[in-house]
Order: structure tokens, then sequence, then C-alpha cells
């Protein structure tokens, strides 16, 4: 080994030394405290530090022991920590980046989805939602409504077709000039409804079966001595099938959705089904009225009262 390296190693090596005599010190605090605040000499410190490293089986220079005491004094190789401050605090943080880092940019990716989902997405699709409702009821609600009121005036045979179906647009355009958009949607699906009507074909027959009722009388509750008399009948299309049509009970003044019902009648019309179906059984002359195609009344083929129940 070289001079050079030999000197260069030796200073090193020393403040190691006196490292480890603080540290030992430090360990020793009472015997710090108690040597030096005694005003004892230095030597007796050294003295016990020398015993202590000897009981260890190291053998410590004295002016290596001396330096320690000293560093001590100065508080050398002591680690003081800085005071807190904006700069310390960003220190700290970028030093434990490990730790904070990943859920910090996972939870700014997600603030970062949400502000770009809620302001790039969310916020534009419901503008655009407003926008076309907006227009569906400012122009495409009262175009339904007049498409609806041309087909009426063009399919149906009778004037009062015209005048309801005229009736409501004018109803339904005005709640949709005025922002009404449940009450324009009423008016559309009067004028659907009114346009099926009209397109409505079926015979109406009384039910002449031997397990059902083809007719009943009964005693009106807010007149006792007076008897209505109902025939029970039933829509059939042309394919013989049973139609369910809205049927408002006179009783209740509900409007119900049946497929048979009671049709007044008066009591001459009924003693006739009645003597018909004693005869054998069944009723001849069971097509009491036809709806046709462009009306929107049964044309009855016998006498009725105008008046219908749902159920007795």
């Amino acid at each position: 080994m070289s001079d050079v390296t030999a000197r260069s190693a030796a200073p090193l090596d020393e403040v190691m030394l006196a490292m480890d005599v603080v540290d030992t010190l430090r360990h020793q605090q009472g015997l710090a405290t108690r040597e030096l605040d005694t005003d004892a000499k230095e030597a007796q410190l050294i003295d016990r530090l020398r015993d202590i490293y000897h009981q260890q089986g190291i053998e410590v220079p004295d002016h290596i022991l001396r330096e320690g005491v000293v560093a001590l004094q100065e508080s050398r190789f002591t680690y003081d920590p800085p005071a807190p401050s904006f700069g310390v605090t960003l220190a700290r943080l970028y030093v434990g980046r490990q730790q904070w880092g990943k859920p910090v940019l996972l939870i700014a990716a997600a603030l970062v989805a949400l502000f770009v989902g809620y302001f790039g997405v969310w916020q534009p699709y419901q503008a655009e939602q407003a926008q076309q409702a907006r227009i569906e009821l400012a122009e495409g609600l009262p175009a339904q409504m007049d498409n609806l009121y041309d087909t009426i005036f063009e399919e149906t045979k009778v004037q009062q077709a015209v005048l309801d179906a005229e009736a409501i647009r004018t109803r339904g355009q005005t709640f949709a000039a005025e922002g009404n958009r449940p009450a324009a949607e009423d008016a559309v699906a009067d004028l659907t409804a009114l346009r099926d009507l009209i397109r409505q074909e079926y015979t109406l027959r009384v039910v002449n079966r031997a397990d059902e009722q083809s007719g009943f009388w009964t005693f009106p509750e807010i007149n006792t001595d007076a008897t209505n008399y109902y025939l029970v009948v039933e829509a059939l299309d042309a394919d013989g099938q049973t139609l369910s049509l809205p049927i408002l009970n006179e009783e209740t003044g509900a409007t119900e959705t049946v497929s048979i019902w009671g049709v007044r009648v008066p009591e001459a019309v009924y003693d006739a089904v009645v003597a018909d179906k004693r005869e054998d059984g069944i009723i001849q002359n069971n097509e009491i009225g036809r709806k046709s195609y462009g009306f929107i009344e049964v044309n009855y083929n016998v006498p009725v009262s105008g008046g219908a129940v749902t159920r007795w």
C-alpha cells in the first residue's frame, strides 16, 4: 500500500471512530452528563471511555476519544431537522412520492374522467335531449296532430268526427305552444283513438251461449219504481274474433274496456229476444247492430235506450 493511500484512509478511520465515540456517549448519556456537569476533567471522561472500549476489545487512541468528547460538546455529527417551511414540506412530499404518488394519480385520473364525462359527454347529451324535446313540442307534436286530423277528415263519413278532430287538434296545438307537453301528448292520443275508432268494423250480437245470460233487468237506484232492461252483447270483427271496447257504464260513470257488456233496450225489444230464445234455445235474430268503416257510432237494427253497463 502506498503512503498516499495510507494517509487518505487514516483520517476517514479516525472520523468513523470519533463518530462511534459520540454514539457511545449518546447511549451513555448519564455518563457524559455526570462527568461533564460536575466539572470533571476531560481526562477522567476519556479514561472512562477507554475502559468501555477496552471491555469490548477495542483499542481507541486518546486523541480519537478526545475528538469524540469535543464533537459531542459541539453537537457535531448530530442531525438537526430543518425548521418547518413550504420548501421543507415540498421536499418531504417529493421524498415520499412512492407512497402517495399512485393513489394521487388514480384519484386525479378519476377526477379527470369525471370532469370529462360530465362536461364533455353528459351535459352535451342533456342539452341535445332538451333541444330535441323543444323541437318535438314545437314542431313534431303539432305535425302529428295535423296528420291525424287529415287522416280523419279523409276517412270519416260523418261530419261529427271532423268536428271532434278539429276541436282536439286546436286544443292540442294550443297546449304545445304553451309548452305543456303532457297535455299535447294527450291530444295526440285522443286523435289516434278517434282515427282508430272510425276504422273499426264489427257486428254487435246478443250473447247466445247456454252458460251465459243473454239479457237481464234491474231496478235503477235513482228510481226504484222503474225497470231497466238490458241485452248482453259482444262485438265480433270480420274474422269472428271478439273485440274489447271502451264502454261507459251508466251506473258508475266510469269507462271500462270489456268484451261483453249490457245494452239498455226498451221492454218490448227485451221481451222479443226472450221469446225468441224460449222457442228452441237459440236467438235467431241475434244481430242488433253494426259498426261500419268511417263511422263513429253503431248502427242499431233495434231500438235502444242509449245506456250501457259493464257489470251486473
